[in-house]
């Protein structure tokens, strides 16, 4: 296995790197939420939490659906299954280095006791 994962979208780090976008993700994360309730909860101006919105959606990391004039916003779950993958590959290197470190000084015991 390759140490890339073809399915990790740098553009995904990107937009979760801005404090607000941060910020609504994870509101929605307990469920979704209209653009006036996003913009109320985290005390920004509904222009605002828009624009953020547009760029989370933009990115693939929400979907948006209209219900009457509301515009409701919630997470679509694969760019943080990606995420996700992405993370577990470098635990994944880490245990192997933890694993030859423990190797390492079993060896070192073992030449100290001979």
């Amino acid at each position: 296995m390759s140490g890339k994962n073809p399915d990790m979208d740098m553009t995904t780090l990107s937009a979760l790197a801005e404090p607000n976008r941060m910020n609504i993700v994870e509101l929605l994360r307990d469920g979704p939420l209209t653009v006036g309730e996003i913009a109320d909860r985290l005390g920004m101006r509904q222009p605002q939490a828009s624009k953020h919105l547009k760029v989370l959606s933009e990115n693939g990391i929400v979907t948006v659906r209209a219900e009457a004039n509301r515009r409701i916003y919630q997470l679509r779950p694969e760019p943080f299954q990606a995420l996700d993958c992405w993370v577990q590959s470098f635990r994944r290197v880490m245990q192997e280095r933890f694993d030859n470190l423990d190797d390492y000084l079993r060896q070192l015991q073992n030449k100290e006791k001979s």
